[in-house]
């Protein structure tokens, strides 16, 4: 924490400078015009302040090329100084140009330091201390906007104009002093990047896009600043509209969603650093979006809607913070600042058209229906990050399937191969779900399954198939346009193993319909036997319980569709059914039969598939024929 507090004041204060001027702007500024044009001057006072990052976040990526950041930052704070003397020539003439200005000049001072003040963040702490730093660098950051609206709205009322001028520009000195104590062991950044937005925008996205997912983690985080920004700005005109609310009540409510924030980044950089706390990044949004249509839908009176609104406020931090960190982690070094930039660049985008949308719709409906839009852009925005990041994905998969069964797994170690090795996985298959939690489970083992071409097919499960690189093979159903394709399934099973992937299939092939594992005259593990390398380790897997469930073919003449399943565990769920359900019990073992597999191919293949058969059909797996 001491090492990070001048950076945590540095930015504080130019946040709360940043804050408490728009605020005044909006407050006072906004009476300089005729009641029609007051919308216009709040929601152009937000757009004044992020238009410079859309313009100058190139630039800002690229300064560190050439300067140190900690050079960057003190200049920038130097700047700030004749920025707020512009700010109080505006309001001394009530000029409402000058006041917008400054606001705008205020928005290309902090965009020109932003890429360098987060790049601190691992300068100072290491790839350890990211979590952390992040956390309370968005914690500080929030405490700022809590000051500085705070401030703006107690200013705006009954204060002498001497008191508001020699606040902007005492706030501004502080942050100048603070800034010369940020010290930090900065390396050299040898990335380079154009200072035009659109070429940057191009080259940085190609960037990015080489590192998996990455991109929507930076998607998903322009939409908590487009959330954040259109509640800030809605807040002003709703609690006075709908609610009724004077300015100082309404800067009570601003400052509580600060300080909402602030709370939910500080507890998460710390949970952060003990758990996956970026897994439940799409639940959060879930929740938050359900608040946002709440307001809609009953019309809370102020208490309601107050603690609704810091509700939110707090889930935003733990939204927000596993996301910066994720981000922090995943860029080089010599990539971080660019991608900073490229992030600051697209979630200013993000704020502008979130002041767009403000200004079309609460010029056509009433203000709730700004909380309507926002909470359904929120949950769609939600749902692409959860489908479209992998280890989110199976952590939500894991989770998902334990809230229904108690999970017991055995001898997982069995998983464990020296650097030179890859694992063949070879499981039994009673239910449709066995591989759904098998990949989300053994995430870290990065499998790849062999899938029949058919399931690509399938809407969403192609695209999820995608994304975990599972390998599609020929169907062999088909008769014999199946037989001759065959040769080629043991040609990808070959070229796989020896190119060392960690590959998963069903001898089966199939989901039993009777309880017992049927493989039959099927050749493929027979195959894969004939030509295991030498450094591969098979790895058998029983799973003991799913049989008699919804997931298996028990009582049933045919396999039913996997989404339909998948719907019905979600209203399971959503209904509280599934937490007074007694779960039912499920065991994993994991089995080394690489020996045996290895020994077994000199058997025929109806020899071979009855040892697989016998390996996953033991009694123990016949104990428990409960439905569930």
């Amino acid at each position: 924490m001491k090492k990070f507090l001048p950076l945590y004041l540095t930015n504080v204060l130019g946040v709360m400078n940043d804050n408490m001027l728009k605020t005044l702007v909006c407050f006072i500024a906004a009476g300089w015009v005729d009641e029609q044009y007051k919308t216009f001057v709040v929601n152009f006072s937000a757009g004044a302040l992020v238009l410079p990052y859309m313009l100058f976040s190139p630039l800002a990526g690229k300064l560190p090329h050439f300067f140190k950041k900690t050079r960057i930052v003190k200049t920038a704070k130097i700047l700030e100084l004749p920025i707020m003397l512009v700010a109080v020539l505006g309001f001394e003439f009530q000029n409402l140009a000058l006041a917008l200005s400054a606001i705008t000049l205020m928005g290309f001072q902090s965009a020109l330091f932003s890429p360098s003040k987060y790049g601190l963040i691992k300068d100072i702490g290491g790839k350890d201390g990211i979590s952390q730093g992040m956390g309370g660098m968005e914690a500080f950051a929030f405490l700022g906007i809590l000051l500085g609206t705070f401030l703006g709205s107690v200013l705006s009322e009954g204060v002498s104009k001497e008191i508001q001028y020699a606040a902007l520009i005492g706030i501004a000195v502080l942050g100048v002093v603070s800034s010369f104590f940020v010290k930090a062991k900065e390396e050299y950044q040898a990335e380079e990047s154009s200072a035009n937005p659109v070429t940057f925008l191009k080259q940085t996205a190609a960037l990015v896009s080489k590192h998996k997912g990455l991109k929507h983690v930076i998607y998903l985080l322009c939409m908590y600043w487009w959330l954040s920004a259109s509640i800030q700005t809605l807040l002003i005109l709703h609690c006075d509209e709908a609610l009724s609310m004077s300015p100082f009540q309404t800067g009570i409510v601003l400052a509580l969603m600060a300080i909402g924030i602030a709370l939910g980044c500080v507890v998460c950089g710390n949970l952060d650093k003990k758990r996956f706390m970026l897994g439940y990044v799409p639940q959060f949004g879930f929740v938050i979006a359900a608040l946002l249509i709440s307001i809609f839908v009953f019309d809370f009176g102020k208490n309601i809607f107050t603690v609704c609104i810091v509700l939110v406020a707090l889930l935003c931090g733990f939204f927000k913070i596993p996301m910066d960190a994720e981000l922090q982690k995943r860029a080089r070094t010599e990539e971080l600042n660019v991608f900073l930039a490229y992030f600051n660049l697209l979630s200013f985008v993000f704020i502008f058209f979130s002041s767009l949308t403000n200004i079309l719709i609460t010029s056509l409906l009433p203000t709730k229906y700004v909380f309507l839009f926002d909470g359904l852009v929120l949950f769609a925005a939600s749902m692409v990050f959860l489908f479209n990041y992998k280890s989110v994905l199976c952590f939500f998969g894991r989770n998902h399937v334990k809230l229904h069964y108690d999970i017991k797994i055995k001898d997982i170690e069995t998983l464990d191969v020296k650097s030179e090795e890859n694992l063949l996985i070879l499981p039994m298959h009673r239910a449709i779900l066995d591989p759904i939690m098998l990949i989300a489970m053994l995430y870290d083992k990065k499998l790849q399954p062999l899938v029949d071409s058919r399931f690509w097919n399938v809407p969403v499960i192609g695209h999820i198939l995608n994304m975990f690189d599972a390998v599609k093979v020929p169907d062999l159903r088909n008769g014999r346009k199946g037989v001759e394709q065959v040769k080629q399934l043991d040609s990808i099973v070959e070229e796989q193993l020896k190119n060392g992937a960690n590959i998963l299939f069903y001898p089966s092939g199939h989901i039993t319909l009777d309880g017992k594992e049927t493989i039959g005259n099927r050749r493929l593990a027979y195959n894969a036997a004939q030509i295991l390398p030498q450094n591969t380790k098979v790895v058998g897997v029983r799973i003991i319980g799913f049989w008699g469930s919804k997931w298996s073919n028990y009582n049933r003449k045919k396999t039913p569709p996997i989404m339909k399943l998948l719907l019905m565990s979600v209203l399971y769920i959503f209904s509280g059914y599934v937490f007074i359900k007694k779960k039912r019990k499920i065991e994993i073992e994991f089995h080394n039969i690489t020996e045996k597999f290895r020994s077994w191919k000199t058997l025929s293949r109806q020899e071979f598939n009855k040892k697989l058969e016998d390996f996953y059909n033991g009694e123990k797996e016949f104990e428990d024929l409960v439905i569930s």
